[in-house]
């Protein structure tokens, strides 16, 4: 990983992080964990607190409206939290992975190494999705799950807290995802997210969004590079420190393009890929997570919903949560 400080306009970017309101460890899977080979037979290779709260917190509506203040979540989320041992918890994770048998709307073909190549699959969600039949959604194949919790400083996936409770009581694996916002304070959005997402033993490490939102009614504004990553940096610094997790970097081809090269080569990234190979959309770099499909068909679940494939084996992914979840 290139240290931030090559990054040219560093110390401008230090200042804008606080100003523009708005992951260490290599992806440390075994080289025998990872597929990017042909169908049939892979050819392995490397892959890839509680902060004040703002005055009136809100719930997230689709037209960046706000809702009802939702303060009754919290002592609901800490409430959920177990004291598993993380051996314990890894093994009731990876002790049966299920073979996905989603289905998709617009199916595409990727070529010589498709998502199905893939043992281990999941889901991320939000409240698009509507009612969840979370129990269905595991025995179709949903061996992981990322759910939608905050937005910016002040919102929350009115879905959230539903969403993570019944997941819980399903068994299935889940962690939770902040979608940046450029127009916000870095540390604000990130105290914003420990106040609303519990730390709780066996949850997958965090999430930060990041992509171009160039349809958002209130910031459509594309900082410049350096401004990108310092305001990443500070982000993920802060929710490394509270919950002992390294965030996972979700993020998009032209977002990455733009921004990520090159960078945070420590960190799991987890790739939007829904024509192509990750390998083919973003040259070089390895990755944890990969989106195959925003359209994906699932039973109990109302509409269409975003399928995912970790980028290795049974055994790397328990390599991976291992070395993540505790």
């Amino acid at each position: 990983m290139k240290p931030l400080s090559t990054v040219a306009g560093l110390a401008l970017a230090a200042f804008l992080v606080s100003g523009c309101t708005s992951s260490g460890g290599v992806d440390a899977l075994d080289s025998s964990s990872m597929i990017t080979g042909s169908i049939g037979a892979p050819v392995p290779a490397r892959a890839v607190g509680q902060a004040p709260a703002p005055a009136a917190p809100t719930v997230e509506t689709n037209a960046g409206a706000h809702a009802e203040p939702a303060d009754s979540t919290r002592a609901e989320l800490v409430a959920l939290s177990a004291e598993p041992a993380p051996r314990e918890v890894v093994k009731a994770i990876t002790r049966t992975i299920r073979k996905p048998r989603f289905s998709d709307a617009k199916p595409v073909s990727f070529g010589k190494v498709e998502p199905d190549d893939y043992p281990v699959h999941g889901v991320d969600v939000s409240r698009w999705q509507g009612d969840i039949d979370w129990v269905s959604l595991k025995k179709q194949g949903a061996n992981f799950a990322y759910i939608k919790s905050t937005e910016g400083d002040d919102h929350i996936d009115p879905s959230f807290l539903k969403n993570w409770q019944a997941a819980g009581r399903a068994g299935v694996p889940r962690g939770a995802y902040h979608f940046f916002y450029w127009c916000s304070v870095a540390e604000v959005q990130a105290d914003w997210f420990i106040q609303n997402v519990p730390k709780e033993k066996g949850a997958l490490p965090p999430v930060i969004d990041v992509e171009w939102n160039a349809h958002s009614k209130t910031c459509p504004t594309r900082p410049a590079r350096a401004v990108v990553l310092a305001k990443m940096k500070v982000f993920m610094e802060k929710l490394e420190r509270h919950y002992g997790q390294e965030p996972v970097i979700y993020t998009t081809p032209d977002f990455y393009d733009d921004n990520l090269q090159g960078q945070f080569t420590g960190h799991s990234f987890w790739l939007r890929s829904t024509a192509d190979h990750p390998k083919n959309v973003y040259p070089g770099r390895d990755f944890a997570f990969w989106q195959y499909t925003g359209t994906g068909l699932a039973s109990g679940v109302d509409n269409h919903i975003d399928l995912n494939a970790f980028n290795g084996t049974r055994e790397g992914w328990r390599n991976w949560l291992e070395k993540r979840v505790h």
